[in-house]
């Protein structure tokens, strides 16, 4: 289906606002929907209606999701087991409005709304900016907010953020939670979940997990280690204080994906080809995590939240992959390149925050108002592979399962002669050794003001300082640049029935032309403006059901960003694009034994020019921007058949899409693209006992070949097949 602009976006917002009329037709809606839970901030956690109140979370105060003037989706801790996701990935193949990215196969890459992002990811609403692929072990819920975020989030935050809410201590409660998986690809993973307190003062909590990594890819290993104690303090009636360490050890193989055709899609005969080297390929990290949090009651109507992350973070990534293919002119051969990239990071966070409620007549406000400071020191070097024969980083390999190429030594056959023995060396072509130093100093507030009882104004401003140093070794120069901007947001939230909202929002963010890994500055960057990214929503919730609620939301967002160039993805190409797009959500129980989670988004983007017109190639077709599908659809539902026995079925749809964002002199109909595919999943459950639960996942019931995300024109990924993965798990 392809509508213009205006005359798609009219008719979803028709549709949008249809849910209104029997809303006002019948009273007798009202009360059976129920009342929206409210929140106190005494620690009360109301899930699914409430982002969590009694820790630090992605909105910094306890607002029911109701109130919030934009999208967003949760994922609790019973729905990560039960779904049996394992990684943030799948969790976004179910969330409306967001896709995967490929993450040079190394990091988890969420594409919000057409933005892609490897850095937009928060700890218990701290910034979490290193790339990696981040565990679920000790996760309460996952919180996926669309949109541009900048007033509590700072820079980035364009297209969305994901907050990840880590387990705290419960006091007066003694548990021990576990669960034991093996998968059809033969990966193991274990988990643990203790907890001990037997007075309401202090309470220790322990989450532990190892994976033993495997898939359908040939060579294809890895191991997952994670420790997180914690504590929590209740050090009087007003104050509480959770210290938390967590120890992160990550190494897995490194799979890039394989090559796209003639006809600009992957190659389905080499779906079996690993495009890689058996022993070079690999990422390996490891972060050490530290994090408090003091919480106080200064009154009944104020209260405060203190925080302090530091974070220590030492990876290494290499790895050969694609980089060109021409299946007409050479079919039986690929062009491979590579390098080994490290970087080690140290972050130091430290914020307040302060909510407050009071009364000015009968206008009820409750201000969210905070600071934050950031120091980062990052130092990151990237040696380019080097290839004896050819004396660059490129080298031609005949295609085979496998390649001919292990420990950095292979057959090459771009030299003469033909045939012979190439050696890589990664300690030769150093292409970048830059040392980095930011501080960021931060204030925000916002003002959620009740005006009445039908309508609520959201009003903010965010001030950012960020000052950035930048010792180039390869270039023998230091550059430095401070910006400072202000990121407002606006909102309107109509409240024609308890259980209904209709909402309007306005945002702003920006990132600083280092980009979201401020990796440099050097060149021209160091004298640009910051990107700024705006958006536009307006949406509708509505709880017309005690436990189920339907969200929906239309929106435009305008970006100026750096991206990975299509020719060459070590650069970057500054690209202007326009977004437009529609998102409905349907969440919750339709009868107590009855769940269901569906979703759905329609995205529309094009590159524009300077003027902010749509750009065609020369056959006048528009250029879409990448990885953006103009359909995503998800439906999850479980039904609990007996008190021991339930079972789920899900599937998840996504458009085709293209790999690149195209060339004004590339035909449209060849530009390298990811086809769109369906997938179907399934799950059961029984519970032997009170303290035992055994349970099966099935992935890709029907055994589609499909290709979930790419990261450039040769690096396609290719999903799994059929997969079971079998799970006993428990708590006594």
């Amino acid at each position: 289906m392809r509508l213009s602009s205006s005359a798609s976006l009219t008719t979803i917002a028709a549709a949008l606002l249809a849910p209104l009329a029997p809303a006002h037709a019948s009273e007798d809606n009202n009360a059976a929907s129920g009342e929206v839970e409210e929140s106190s901030y005494d620690g009360i956690v109301v899930t699914g209606k409430v982002l969590y109140a009694d820790q630090v979370n992605a909105l910094k105060a306890p607002t029911p999701i109701i109130d919030v003037p934009q999208s967003l989706s949760i994922v609790t801790e019973d729905e990560i087991r039960q779904r049996g996701f394992t990684s943030i990935g799948q969790i976004i193949d179910y969330t409306p409005g967001v896709n995967t990215s490929q993450g040079e196969g190394h990091r988890d890459a969420v594409v919000f709304r057409g933005v892609r992002s490897t850095a937009d990811f928060f700890i218990d609403g701290v910034r979490d900016d290193v790339q990696y692929y981040r565990p679920l072990y000790n996760l309460e819920q996952v919180e996926i907010l669309r949109g541009p975020n900048a007033l509590l989030f700072g820079r980035g935050g364009t297209g969305g953020v994901l907050n990840r809410v880590t387990k705290k201590g419960v006091l007066n409660e003694v548990f021990v939670g576990y669960q034991a998986s093996v998968d059809s690809f033969g990966g193991l993973g274990f988990q643990l979940d203790a907890n001990l307190s037997t007075n309401d003062e202090v309470a220790v909590r322990v989450n532990a997990m190892y994976e033993s990594l495997d898939n359908h890819r040939d060579f294809y290993d890895g191991d997952r280690y994670g420790l997180n104690p914690t504590v929590r303090f209740r050090l009087g009636p007003d104050t509480s204080l959770d210290l938390s360490y967590e120890f992160v050890d990550h190494t897995r193989f490194i799979d890039r994906g394989i090559p796209t055709g003639a006809d600009g899609r992957p190659v389905e005969a080499f779906e079996d080809i690993v495009f890689g080297d058996p022993e070079l390929n690999t990422s390996q990290l490891q972060a050490h995590l530290l994090r408090a949090n003091l919480q106080h009651d200064f009154s009944e109507n104020l209260k405060g939240n203190f925080s302090a992350f530091f974070g220590d973070y030492d990876k290494l990534y290499q790895n050969f992959y694609a980089s060109g293919y021409d299946q007409a002119a050479s079919p039986g051969f690929v062009t491979l390149d590579g390098y080994l990239d490290t970087t080690r990071r140290q972050n130091l966070i430290l914020s307040g925050n302060l909510v407050g409620e009071f009364a000015t007549g009968s206008i009820n406000h409750t201000i969210v108002t905070g600071v934050e400071y950031i120091g980062t020191s990052s130092d990151q070097d990237r040696y380019n592979s080097f290839w004896d024969t050819t004396q660059d980083d490129n080298e031609i390999f005949a295609i085979n399962r496998p390649l001919d190429l292990r420990g950095g030594v292979g057959t090459g056959f771009q030299s003469n002669p033909l045939g012979v023995t190439t050696t890589n060396s990664f300690d030769l072509d150093l292409n970048d050794d830059t040392r980095v130093d930011i501080g960021v100093f931060s204030a925000f507030i916002q003002d959620q003001i009740e005006v009445a009882d039908w309508l609520d104004v959201v009003v903010g401003i965010r001030y950012d300082s960020f000052d950035i140093e930048v010792n180039n070794v390869v270039a023998g120069e230091i550059r430095s640049r401070k910006d400072e901007e202000f990121s407002p947001r606006f909102g309107v939230i109509l409240k024609p029935q308890e259980n209904i909202s209709i909402y309007g929002s306005f945002s702003e963010s920006f990132e600083p032309r280092s980009g979201e890994q401020f990796a440099n500055i050097n060149g021209n960057n160091n004298v640009l403006e910051p990107n700024r990214f705006t958006n536009l929503e307006a949406g509708i919730k509505w709880d017309f059901i005690e436990g189920l609620s339907f969200t929906a939301a239309i929106f435009e967002i305008e970006q100026s960003s750096p991206q990975p160039a299509d020719n060459d993805p070590a650069t970057l190409d500054i690209i202007d694009s326009k977004i437009r797009g529609a998102e409905l959500q349907l969440q919750g129980q339709i009868t107590d034994r009855w769940f269901v989670s569906a979703g759905y988004s329609y995205l529309e983007g094009n590159r524009v020019g300077s003027d902010g017109n749509v750009l065609t190639d020369p056959n006048g077709a528009e250029l879409r921007i990448r990885e953006l599908p103009e359909h995503m659809f998800s439906l999850w539902s479980s039904f609990q058949v007996t008190d021991q026995f339930g079972f789920g079925a899900g599937v998840t749809y996504q458009d085709e899409s293209f790999i690149t964002n195209g060339s004004t002199a590339q035909p449209v109909a060849l530009r390298p693209t990811l086809p769109g595919y369906t997938r179907f999943d399934a799950a059961a459950y029984y519970d032997v006992s009170e303290n035992l639960r055994l349970q099966v996942n099935l992935e890709n019931v029907t055994d589609e070949l499909y290709f979930p995300n790419a990261h450039s024109t040769h690096q396609a990924t290719v999903g799994a097949p059929f997969n079971a993965r079998f799970t006993i798990s428990g708590r006594f």
